[in-house]
C-alpha cells in the first residue's frame, strides 16, 4: 500500500510501530544482559542422539561461530581449518587446523569426518580441491552458497531451488576479483557444481542463504535504525515502505545447517525468512521500537535520493531490482527442519549486542555505516 502524505505515513507508522513494540521496548532497560548473546552458547539445546564429527571450513566469520556454537551445544566433535588469521580467540578448546583453501589443504589429509560445512568456498576451483581431498573421508558435504547463485532477471517468486535458473560468468576460471566482486554469484553457482560433481546427489547440501542478520551481523543494516531512532526527529527511509524482505536470524540458519548434517539430508535449500511475512516498513518500525525516543518517519522515493546522489555508500534494506531475491522459495527448507524465531527476538538480542558495543566507545561511527548520514537526511528532507 503506498504511503500518498505523511498523515497516511505517520498513521501507519503508529500501527506497525506499536504492534511490533511488544517484546522489544523493554530493551533500554536491560543493560545487565549486555554481552551474554554473542558468547554464550544456545539455551535450550538438546543433545543429539548420535554425535557426530563435524569439519567446519572457515568458522571465524558471522555464521560460522553459531554453527558451532550450536554444534558444541548438540554434543558434537568440531574441527575447524582456516588460515588462523581471523579471531584466533574464539573456541579455545575446539581443535583448529591451519590452512589454506589454495594450495595448503595437507593438514586435511588423512583425517576423517561424518560431515563438513564449507563456509569458505568462493571460487570454484577451491571447492573442487577441497571436495576432492575429503570425498573418500567424509560421509556428508553441505556447501553455504548464496542466494546469488540465481539468475535475479530469470528468477520467479516461489520457484524451487531445483527449478531454478543458475547466474553465469563469461570466464569460469576467472579468479582476478575479490570474493564479493559482481561474480560472487556466478562464481557460489559454479561452486555448488564442483561439490555435486564429486560428493554426488545423496552426499550433498546445498544451502542458499539470503539476508542474514542477528547478533555478530557485521553490516550496520539494522543497527542503523537503533542509532537513528536514538537522534530522535525525522528519519527519512530510502525506498517503498511495502516490500517484502525476507531475512533470517544467523542462529535460526546455522542451527537448522547443523540438524540437516544430523539428518543426513541431501538436496537444494533456500536458507531466507518467511514468505510474505514482513514488509520493509515492518522491519524498520520493529527496529526502531527498541529504542525509546521522539521520532517520525518519512519515506523518500529511491529515484529522487538517485537522482540527487544521496546513495552513494548506502546499503538499502532492499536493494532497488532486487525484489525477485525477496520472494525465495522456503517451503522444502521449513519441511526439512527450519524454524524461525520472531523478529522482535532477534531485534532484541542485537539491540543488547548495540548498546554493549556503542558504549564501550570502541568501534567509531557504529551503527551508521549502511545508512544515510544525519547531514544527508537532513538535506533531503
Amino acid at each position: 500500500m503506498p504511503c500518498t502524505s505523511r498523515r497516511d505515513f505517520l498513521r501507519l507508522s503508529a500501527l506497525a510501530g506499536g504492534a511490533l513494540a511488544t517484546g522489544a521496548s523493554d530493551l533500554a532497560a536491560s543493560p545487565g544482559r549486555a554481552g551474554s548473546v554473542a558468547a554464550d552458547s544456545p539455551s535450550g539445546v538438546a543433545l543429539s542422539d548420535s554425535p557426530m564429527k563435524i569439519l567446519v571450513l572457515g568458522g571465524t566469520g558471522f555464521i560460522g561461530p553459531h554453527e558451532i556454537r550450536y554444534a558444541l551445544a548438540r554434543g558434537h566433535e568440531v574441527t575447524m581449518f582456516n588460515r588462523g588469521r581471523s579471531n584466533p580467540e574464539l573456541f579455545p578448546n575446539v581443535e583448529r587446523l591451519i590452512g589454506d583453501r589454495d594450495a595448503q589443504l595437507e593438514a586435511l589429509e588423512g583425517r576423517q569426518w561424518d560431515a563438513v560445512i564449507d563456509n569458505s568456498g568462493f571460487y570454484p576451483r577451491h571447492a573442487r580441491l577441497s571436495a576432492e581431498l575429503l570425498e573418500p573421508n567424509v560421509g556428508q558435504y553441505l556447501f553455504v552458497s548464496s542466494i546469488s547463485a540465481y539468475d535475479g532477471e530469470t528468477l520467479q517468486p516461489g520457484q524451487h531451488p531445483d527449478e531454478a535458473p543458475y547466474a553465469t560468468m563469461a570466464d569460469p576460471t576467472d579468479e582476478s576479483e575479490g570474493p564479493y566482486g559482481p561474480s560472487y554469484g556466478p562464481r557460489k553457482a559454479l561452486a555448488e557444481q564442483e561439490v555435486s560433481n564429486v560428493f554426488g546427489p545423496e552426499r550433498t547440501t546445498l544451502v542458499r542463504p539470503g539476508l542474514i542478520t542477528g547478533p555478530g551481523d557485521p553490516t550496520d543494516r539494522i543497527r542503523h535504525w537503533f542509532a537513528r531512532a536514538e537522534r530522535g526527529g525525522e528519519i527519512l527511509v530510502p525506498g517503498p515502505l511495502d516490500a517484502l524482505v525476507q531475512y533470517i536470524d544467523a542462529r535460526d540458519l546455522s542451527g537448522w545447517m547443523i540438524r540437516l548434517l544430523e539428518d543426513r539430508t541431501p538436496g537444494n535449500f533456500n536458507g531466507v525468512g518467511p514468505r510474505d511475512d514482513m514488509t520493509t516498513a515492518e522491519l524498520v518500525y520493529g527496529s526502531a521500537a527498541a529504542v525509546s525516543s521522539s521520532r517520525t518517519f518519512t519515506w523518500v522515493d529511491w529515484d529522487f535520493l538517485a537522482e540527487n546522489e544521496f546513495l552513494a555508500g548506502y546499503t538499502p534494506i532492499v536493494p532497488p531490482g532486487a525484489e525477485s531475491f525477496m520472494t525465495i522459495y522456503n517451503q522444502n527448507s521449513v519441511e526439512s527442519g527450519l524454524t524461525y524465531r520472531s523478529w522482535a527476538e532477534t531485534v532484541r538480542d542485537m539491540y543488547v549486542e548495540y548498546v554493549t558495543i556503542a558504549n564501550g566507545g570502541y568501534t567509531e561511527g557504529f551503527g551508521w555505516r549502511a545508512g544515510l548520514s544525519p547531514e544527508d537526511s537532513a538535506r533531503a528532507l
